[in-house]
C-alpha cells in the first residue's frame, strides 16, 4: 500500500504547491494526450481549492437558500398558473448530461489506473494529493464538488411547473452538495470512485430528462432503467463506505472515520429511498389500507420523479 510514481524514471512526476508528488494520466498514457482539450492542460484554479477549504459554511448556506426557495416558491404558486419552461428545462438537462460526460470520462480512467497499478485497497487509501494532485483529473473532482450548487437549480422547474417534489428530489440534493464538499476538503480517498460513479449515471440520467423533455424518448429507453442505475449507485457507494471503514484503523491510510461514517448513512438512506420509489412507481405500492396494490402508472417518468 502506497503511493509511488507509476513510470519507474519518474519523467511524469509533477509537484503540488505542497510539493507533494503526482502524476498525470496523459503523460503515463500519451496516447490519451488527444483527448483533452487545450484549456484543460493549463486550467489549474488554486483559488477555488483554497475557497472550498477556507469556506466551510457556503455549502451550509447554499442548502439553506435552497430549502427556503423551495417553501417559498411553491407558497408562490400556489395561487398562480404553472409556467411553461419546456425549452429552457431542455437545455439545462442536455447541458447536465454534456457535462457529466466529460467528467466521467475524465476520472473513470484515472480511477482504473489507480486500481490497476495499486490495488483497491490502496485506491481507498493513499492521500489524494499524491494521486490526484492538481491534475486534470483533480479538476474535475473540483468542477463536480462545485456542480451540486448549480444542480440545486433543477428543483426550480418543479416548483414551477407545479409538478410533485418528492422527499427523495430535495433530501438527495441537498445532502448530496453537503457530503462532496466535505469529501473534498478532508481528502478523503475514495471520493474519486464516488465522483465516477455519479458522472455516469447522470450522464444517462439527464440525457433521458433532455430526451423527456424534447419528447424525443425512443420506447426502449425506459424509466426504469435509470432508477436501477441510480440504486446501483448506492450499493457501490454503500459497498465502498464499509471497505473503506475496514481500512481506518491501517497506517497511513487516509480513509477518514467521520467522512465514511456521513458517507456510508447518506448512501444506505439513498438506498432505501430510490428502491421504495422504483416499487411505488413500477412495481408494488402500498395502498392506505397496508394492503398491495399493483402500480398501474408505468408511464414514462415525468420531471416530477427527478431524484438526483
Amino acid at each position: 500500500m502506497g503511493w509511488h510514481p507509476a513510470v519507474a524514471d519518474r519523467s511524469c512526476v509533477e509537484f503540488t504547491r505542497d510539493g507533494k508528488e503526482f502524476e498525470e494520466i496523459y503523460c503515463i498514457y500519451p496516447w490519451a494526450k488527444k483527448f483533452y482539450f487545450p484549456f484543460e492542460y493549463t486550467f489549474r484554479p488554486a483559488f477555488l481549492y483554497d475557497f472550498c477549504h477556507t469556506h466551510h459554511w457556503v455549502p451550509f448556506a447554499c442548502v439553506a437558500l435552497y430549502l427556503a426557495g423551495i417553501h417559498y416558491g411553491q407558497k408562490y404558486f400556489e395561487t398562480r398558473p404553472a409556467w411553461n419552461l419546456k425549452g429552457p428545462m431542455a437545455a439545462w438537462n442536455l447541458l447536465l448530461s454534456v457535462f457529466s460526460f466529460f467528467g466521467f470520462i475524465r476520472c473513470l480512467p484515472f480511477v482504473l489506473h489507480n486500481i490497476g497499478t495499486y490495488g483497491f485497497e490502496a485506491t481507498l487509501c493513499n492521500d489524494p494529493e499524491n494521486s490526484l494532485g492538481q491534475s486534470i483529473t483533480g479538476v474535475w473532482v473540483l468542477f463536480f464538488v462545485l456542480s451540486k450548487i448549480p444542480e440545486l437549480f433543477d428543483t426550480f422547474f418543479i416548483v414551477v411547473h407545479k409538478k410533485q417534489l418528492i422527499l427523495l428530489h430535495w433530501y438527495h440534493h441537498a445532502s448530496v452538495l453537503l457530503a462532496s464538499w466535505h469529501t473534498l476538503v478532508t481528502h478523503s480517498p475514495a471520493g474519486i470512485i464516488y465522483t465516477t460513479v455519479n458522472f455516469g449515471v447522470h450522464f444517462v440520467m439527464y440525457f433521458y430528462y433532455f430526451l423527456m423533455a424534447i419528447k424525443c424518448k425512443p420506447k426502449w429507453f425506459r424509466p426504469q432503467w435509470i432508477t436501477i442505475a441510480q440504486i446501483t449507485q448506492m450499493v457501490v457507494g454503500t459497498v465502498i463506505s464499509l471497505w473503506a471503514f475496514s481500512l481506518v484503523h491501517k497506517e497511513e491510510c487516509w480513509a477518514k472515520f467521520e467522512n465514511n461514517s456521513g458517507i456510508l448513512v447518506m448512501y444506505v438512506s439513498y438506498f432505501l429511498l430510490f428502491t421504495q420509489f422504483f416499487l411505488n412507481r413500477f412495481g408494488y405500492g402500498i395502498n392506505v389500507s397496508g394492503t398491495k396494490q399493483r402500480n398501474k402508472n408505468n408511464k414514462s417518468t415525468s420531471k416530477k420523479d427527478k431524484a438526483t
